[in-house]
Order: structure tokens, then C-alpha cells, then sequence
């Protein structure tokens, strides 16, 4: 139950009224007295007491800044986002029209520039006239509606529960606020000149809603700047600040209109206007053209996922306040400038060809996502998906955003499928093994007593909880090389080299280079379930061919140091935030740092150019391009990522939804149904058709040369090989006569020498590989020869 007005106060009795008589006539008595009498003459008069309150008041306002709308910038400068509690423009004086000036000081101040922040007649007039009648005056003068609205603004900003306000005019508040505003206005008079009091409150003023200022609600209402505010626009705007709720000529055009001509008198009788324009102006109607500035995310027209992780990055920062309610404070009142990574022109490429691929609202639900990544500086250069951001139920909206973990936003990764067998591949070359290597690669059992070594873990191995067989997409040799393993992607390939390597080698180049396992999400810290992702664990071998939960972006940011030679950039999406009043924060800079040998690299660039030539983008586009296939059992996720040295994207196509675990055969897929589904399917042309009107636009370079792998003799020409023996033999008997002949003719013959021939010269080590790797030469960054089967 709402508890009831005392009727001392209450101004609508007639106590009330008395004394509210007394009252303001005493506040008058310390206005005059504090302003024109000195405080010693005034000594034992019933004023004292109050001129020295007054007097002791602070008189000056602290510098708080003004709550302004933040905003994400691409790298273009071109805005993503506005973020806003009040929806604010701040203009200079010169750039509002005349008529708008005229307007505000006509209705809400008339002598304006006649007083000195505070009128004694509006007062005292006020006064008699809400005593003696029911109609309501107001005494404030645009100097102390300013100090309202910058002490209103400054308790918003910092947080101040508005119980805890002090504004005067606030419900329950005393005269002593009333004094705190007078003595305000009168030192801001001082300092201010009186075009500097108008702009300032003009910027701050409520007019409707979330709409604060004037450029704002310039805009809101008549889709102009305030510059070009007509006679007409401007009283009706003039109107709205007594109370923007009552005068929105959106929701109440009669009353705004009414309002509006009353204004227009306003103007007419201080001569503001003349009485031509009076009475063009009152004949017109509001003629409103409304638009409106969204805030958040949900306005970003083809960015709404790269919008929302900037902003959980910002919000997970404490560079930008002590709590998220700081953060968020600050996002949305302290006028950020933040500008990203994102390339608008890949963006839109981006949104377009996921939504080509698989529509928004196609029946399957399915998801398609892209992210690019630049390497040599990590910047995220575009992050989109085939869905809608948004709240709103429905099939093609959703606020998951494919591309990354939980504690971003994300749907929690996705099996990598055979995206993950380069870092087996990665490990096999630091052991010191080549490409060329070959390796037994027939389809087996792995039973649970086969102890898989794991270094990492608690007795330096790990056993599959139950007999393991994975199987092949098609039937494959029983020997292959490493490189035709990765080729072709043959599972039993990798896990072959797997069982030759230490499990934790594995497992630590994904660290190193960034990929996490997003099911992996039990602090080892701390024991607790976490959004983010842990290191990918060594303990269930299956993680070799996909098994961990990954996200796109992991995916893009580690293939970018594939395409760098090894260099590992972390990735960032901001490049500089600056506040309003041009204070830069500390943002992430691009750390980069050597992960993988520049050789080794090169090793594995070579199988996985001929892997996006042969496989995927065959001859589409016309630049150096490498990648990885990777489509998980029920090709619920399907996967290439691929990378040229200017970027690497991720195309992933896949489940999200409760269905993440159903397999896509047989569903209908924009319109058709397919009796097998893989990374061929979707994601592959959807990489490509991506990348090829863009691929220039970020140049690019041939990749590094691969190790050349040592060529095998030829096998000898039966026929020839006879021929050439017994010519050999024809020549040395000749060569023996000769010789014997020689000696009978000169000194004695020597039984050491007769007959023997000179020692054959060495021959040469061509470096030929056998099966088991053995005596094959060891190359530059590849390490010692391999060991072997």
C-alpha cells in the first residue's frame, strides 16, 4: 500500500499550500540575502543560518562526463553496433538551428539571458500561482534544469540507486537539494557563457524514451540532424521536455500537436518569430518521418556474432571496470569508440554464402558458420553463420554463435573429424620421421591391454576402455606412406603413426597451437564445470581422428600458422577502444610466437595443398591454397579448413541443435535429400564459394617447398645388363695382354701385381628409402632418420 502524503506537504490542501508559501519565501530570503547582502551584516538575523548552509555548499559540479552511446566499429571505420542506456549525439551550439534554440528558451525560459542562473520573479511567480490555483508552474531556469540533468546523468553513471538521489524536484527530496541546485546554477553562470549552458543542456535533455539530446531526437522524430530543424519541428521538439511521455507525437499526436502551437505562441510573443511565420507554422500538421538508432547486437545488420563476442570480450575484461556492471556501464554510457578486426567486405561474403549454403530457415535446422583468420597477426577478419541473431523463437534465429566456446557464446564446439589428423602428422615429423615414411596401416583391434604411450599421464600411458576398431570410409592398401595416409585421410594411417608417438606430443601441439576441447570442460584447477575449454586430453586415443569438441575459430586461428610457417598468432578481434573524452584502453596486441619449424610445415604443406587441389577446390580458384577435410561419424559436422598465406578460414556445415547427435543422411538439406553426406557435401564448396571473389583481397605466396623424398634405382634391364658384362669382360682380357705383354718387355714380373685389379672406388650413398624408413638421409628440419616399423 503506498504510503500517504503528510498534509504539511502536501500542496494540494490548503495547509499544504501555506506552507509550501512559507517555505519558498524563506528560500527566497537566503537567495537574496546569500547573493546580494555580505554574510557579517546579516550576523543574528533570521536569515544567518541559511546563508551560511548556502554558503557552505560546494560550488562547483565535478567533472562527470556525460552518458553517450558506445560503438563497434569494423576495421573500416564503418559502425557494427550502438550500444545505449541514453541514446545521445552531443552537437556543438553552431550545428543546432536557430530555430530550435529560440524554441527551447522561448517555452522553458524566457528571460534567460537576462538573469544570473537563478530568477527571483519566476519564483516568486511560480509561487503565487500553484498556491492560489490548480494549474502547476514551474520556477527552474535552463541554467538549473542543466544542473538537474548533469547531476541526474552523473548519478546514472555512477551507479546511485535512485533512492539514494538527491536531485531536487525528486519526489521526497527537501529544500536543501533545491539550494544545492541553486548554488550550482550560479556557479556554473560564472564559469559558462550562456551559449555554453544552452548547448549543454540541449545534449542532455530527455525528449522521448531512450532518446536524449537534441541531434537524437532530431533524428528519431523527423530523420534529420538538428542543424536542419525547421520553426515547426523545433516547437514540437521545445514541446516534449516538460513531459516527453505526454507530448510523444508518436503515441499522442493531438496532444503533441496542441503542445507544439503553444510553443509556436511562446516564440511569437518574445519575438522569436514573426507573425508571417506563426501563421504558416501553426497551419501545418507534425509531419513526422521516425527512425530509430537500435542498441545492442540485435541491430548489427551482418555482423550480429562477431558484435556479440566483441562484446563478451569486453564485458569479461577487467581492463574495463572492477565488476561486469562496471563494464556494462561503461558499454553503455561512456561514449566507447571500439574498433575490430572485422573486414565488412568478407563479413558480408561471409553471411551470404553460409545462408546459400543451407537457408536460415531451412527445415534441417542445420548450421553453417565461417570464420577468418589473418596470419601473422591473429586479427579475426570475418565471423559469420547462415542464422539470424536474434531472441526471438523461431527456426532461423538463435544467439549461439557457431564459431566459438561457451564463455563466448557459443554452442560448445563441434567434433573436428579428420580436421584434427595434422597435428598426429605435425608430431611424426618433430619425432624426426618424413612424409615418405611408410607405415602398416591394416584395419585392427585395438585391445584394452595395449598400452598407448602418454607420457602426460599418471603412469606415462593409457588403454582404450574397450576394444577399439576404427574402420575406414573405403577400403585402403595395408602399407601406405604418411603422405598418401593424409591425402586421403585414412584413419588408420594417423592412428598407426599414433602408436609409434608419445600420445602427449600429440596433445601438445593442439595446445600449442590454440585448439581446445570444448567437451573437456572440467577445471583440472579447480574441479568445477567451466565454459571454457581444457586442453585436449592424451587418456582416449579417439581423439586422434576428431573426437574433442572444437570450435571454427580454434580451427582458423591454428591452420593460420600452417600458413606462416610455423608462426603461432593468438587470435583478437579489437584493435583500439577510446572512450569519449579520448582515453585509450589497453587492448590485446598481436603476439605471435615460432610453434612449429618452418620445415616441418613445409612437410606438411605439401600433402595438404595437393589435398584442397585435388580434393576440394580443383582449379576454382587460382592462388597457392592448403586444407583439411574433416566429416565425423554421422556427418553431423563437416569440416574444411583451408588457408592461403593472406587467410585461413574455417567452413564449417553441421547439427547444433537438441538433434547435434542425429546424422544428416537421407534429411533434407535445402530442399534435397543425399544417401551420404561429408565434407565434400557442404562445407568444401562452401569454403570455396566464399573465398573466391575474396582471395585477392588479402594477396598471397607460393608455400615453402616440401622436403623432396629420396627417389628409388631404377630396377636393371635384364638384356642390358648382360650385354654391358660381357663387354666389361672383353675389355679386361684385352687390358690383361696388354699388360702381361708390357711386363715380359721391361724389368722382372712381380707375383703381387700380376693379375690384381685396382680396388673399386666407393660408391655412392644416393640416400634410397627403404620400407622401414631405414638408411634413408635425414633432410633439413625433419630431424634423424626414421626409426622405423
Amino acid at each position: 500500500m503506498a504510503a500517504r502524503k503528510s498534509p504539511f506537504f502536501n500542496t494540494a490542501t490548503t495547509l499544504g499550500k501555506v506552507i509550501a508559501f512559507f517555505g519558498v519565501s524563506a528560500l527566497c530570503g537566503v537567495l537574496t540575502a546569500g547573493l546580494m547582502v555580505p554574510i557579517a551584516s546579516l550576523a543574528g538575523s533570521t536569515a544567518s543560518v541559511g546563508v551560511e548552509v548556502f554558503d557552505a555548499l560546494p560550488s562547483d559540479l565535478k567533472g562527470e562526463r556525460i552518458s553517450e552511446p558506445s560503438k563497434i566499429l569494423a576495421k573500416d571505420g564503418s559502425t557494427i553496433a550502438t550500444f545505449y542506456a541514453e541514446n545521445r549525439t552531443p552537437v556543438p551550439l553552431k550545428q543546432i538551428s536557430p530555430a530550435m534554440r529560440k524554441a527551447i528558451v522561448s517555452i522553458e525560459d524566457e528571460r534567460f539571458y537576462e538573469h544570473n542562473g537563478v530568477d527571483l520573479r519566476g519564483i516568486t511567480r511560480a509561487t503565487v500561482n500553484n498556491i492560489t490555483s490548480s494549474s502547476r508552474q514551474g520556477a527552474s531556469t535552463l541554467t538549473q534544469q542543466y544542473v538537474n540533468n548533469l547531476l541526474l546523468n552523473a548519478d546514472e553513471i555512477n551507479g546511485v540507486n535512485k533512492a539514494d538521489r538527491t536531485i531536487s524536484g525528486t519526489d521526497g527530496k527537501d529544500y536543501a537539494a533545491k539550494l544545492r541546485e541553486v548554488k550550482y546554477a550560479l556557479s556554473i553562470e560564472k564559469e559558462m557563457t550562456k551559449d555554453q549552458i544552452l548547448a549543454g543542456y540541449l545534449n542532455l535533455v530527455l525528449f522521448s524514451g531512450r532518446n536524449y539530446g537534441i541531434q537524437a531526437a532530431a533524428q528519431r522524430f523527423y530523420s534529420v540532424d538538428a542543424k536542419d530543424l525547421n520553426i515547426q519541428q523545433s516547437a514540437m521538439l521545445a514541446g516534449m521536455v516538460q513531459l516527453p511521455n505526454v507530448y510523444n507525437p508518436i503515441t499522442n499526436p493531438k496532444t503533441s500537436l496542441k503542445r507544439r502551437n503553444t510553443v509556436l505562441a511562446a516564440m511569437l510573443k518574445t519575438n522569436a518569430i514573426t507573425q508571417k511565420q506563426y501563421d504558416k507554422a501553426v497551419k501545418t500538421q507534425l509531419g513526422l518521418k521516425p527512425s530509430e538508432t537500435k542498441s545492442g547486437c540485435i541491430a548489427a545488420d551482418s555482423a550480429g556474432y562477431f558484435c556479440d563476442y566483441v562484446t563478451k570480450l569486453v564485458l569479461s575484461d577487467a581492463t574495463y571496470g572492477k565488476t561486469v556492471k562496471d563494464r556494462e556501464n561503461l558499454l553503455y554510457r561512456g561514449g566507447l569508440k571500439i574498433t575490430t578486426t572485422l573486414d565488412p567486405r568478407l563479413q558480408k561474403q561471409a553471411e551470404r554464402e553460409t545462408r546459400n549454403m543451407i537457408p536460415a530457415n531451412d527445415s534441417s535446422n542445420i548450421g553453417a558458420a565461417i570464420v577468418t583468420v589473418e596470419p601473422g597477426s591473429g586479427n579475426i577478419l570475418a565471423m559469420g553463420q547462415n542464422k539470424d541473431y536474434s531472441l526471438d523463437p523461431g527456426r532461423r534465429n538463435t544467439t549461439y554463435n557457431f564459431a566459438v566456446d561457451r564463455s563466448m557464446g557459443g554452442a560448445g564446439g563441434f567434433q573436428g573429424g579428420s580436421t584434427m589428423k595434422p597435428y598426429t602428422t605435425l608430431a611424426w615429423l618433430e619425432a624426426g620421421h618424413h612424409m615418405w615414411d611408410k607405415i602398416q596401416t591394416p584395419v585392427r583391434t585395438w585391445s584394452t591391454s595395449y598400452q598407448w604411450k602418454a607420457s602426460c599421464l599418471p603412469g606415462g600411458s593409457t588403454k582404450v576402455g574397450s576394444p577399439w576398431r576404427p574402420a575406414n570410409a573405403v577400403k585402403y592398401p595395408g602399407s601406405m606412406t604418411v603422405d598418401y595416409g593424409l591425402l586421403n585421410s585414412v584413419n588408420t594411417a594417423t592412428i598407426a603413426e599414433a602408436s609409434q608417438l608419445d600420445l602427449c606430443d600429440i596433445t601438445n601441439a593442439t595446445t600449442r597451437l590454440g585448439v581446445m576441447d570444448n567437451g573437456n570442460n572440467i577445471d583440472p584447477k579447480t574441479g568445477e564445470v567451466s565454459n571454457y575449454g581444457q586442453p585436449i586430453s592424451a587418456k582416449n586415443p579417439s581423439f586422434l581422428i576428431g573426437s574433442a569438441l572444437i570450435t571454427p575459430l580454434a580451427q582458423a586461428t591454428a591452420f593460420a600458422a600452417f600458413a606462416n610457417d610455423g608462426e603461432f598468432c593468438e587470435n583478437r578481434a579489437i584493435e583500439s577502444v577510446v572512450d569519449s573524452e579520448g582515453n585509450s584502453f589497453k587492448v590485446k596486441p598481436v603476439t605471435c610466437r615460432q610453434e612449429v619449424d618452418p620445415r616441418v610445415v613445409a612437410n606438411m604443406n605439401g600433402t595438404m595443398t595437393k589435398i584442397a587441389k585435388e580434393k576440394i577446390v580443383r582449379g576454382a580458384i587460382n592462388a597457392p591454397i592448403a586444407g583439411k577435410t574433416g566429416t565425423n561419424n554421422g556427418a553431423n559436422s563437416t569440416w574444411f579448413v583451408g588457408y592461403t598465406t593472406g587467410m585461413a578460414t574455417a567452413a564449417w556445415v553441421g547439427r547444433w541443435d537438441k538433434d547435434q547427435q542425429k546424422n544428416t543422411f537421407n534429411t533434407p538439406i535445402n530442399g534435397v535429400s543425399r544417401a551420404w553426406v561429408d565434407s565434400h557435401t557442404f562445407a568444401g564448396p562452401l569454403w570455396v564459394n566464399y573465398m573466391r571473389p575474396i582471395v585477392n583481397l588479402y594477396p598471397s605466396k607460393k608455400f615453402a617447398s616440401p622436403d623432396a623424398a629420396p627417389r628409388q634405382a631404377p630396377k636393371p634391364d635384364p638384356a642390358k645388363a648382360k650385354a654391358k658384362a660381357d663387354s666389361t669382360s672383353n675389355d679386361n682380357s684385352q687390358a690383361k695382354d696388354n699388360s702381361q705383354a708390357k711386363d715380359r718387355a721391361q724389368a722382372k714380373p712381380s707375383d703381387k701385381t700380376r693379375g690384381n685389379r685396382p680396388p673399386s672406388p666407393p660408391v655412392k650413398n644416393t640416400g634410397q628409402s627403404q620400407d622401414n624408413g631405414k638408411g634413408s638421409n635425414s633432410k633439413p628440419g625433419t630431424g634423424a632418420p626414421s626409426k622405423g616399423n
